[in-house]
């Protein structure tokens, strides 16, 4: 019975596992607001980082 079948259930099974996967997707959808403020704060970081490391190199420099 199973071998006739096979193609139907593996069919069936792949859709129920799409629409699961999309229903996720929608359920924990971020906001666009959230994503660009995370993006903005994450740029924001580097680039704070990046000068602080810079003035670092350039006053142990200076010291040596």
């Amino acid at each position: 019975m199973l071998a006739k079948y096979w193609k139907k259930i593996g069919l069936l099974i792949l859709i129920v596992a799409c629409l699961f996967n999309i229903t996720i997707k929608l359920v924990k959808k971020v906001s666009l607001t959230d994503s660009v403020k995370s993006t903005v704060s994450n740029t924001v970081d580097n680039v704070v980082t990046q000068i602080t490391g810079k003035e670092n190199n350039e006053n142990n420099m200076e010291n040596q």
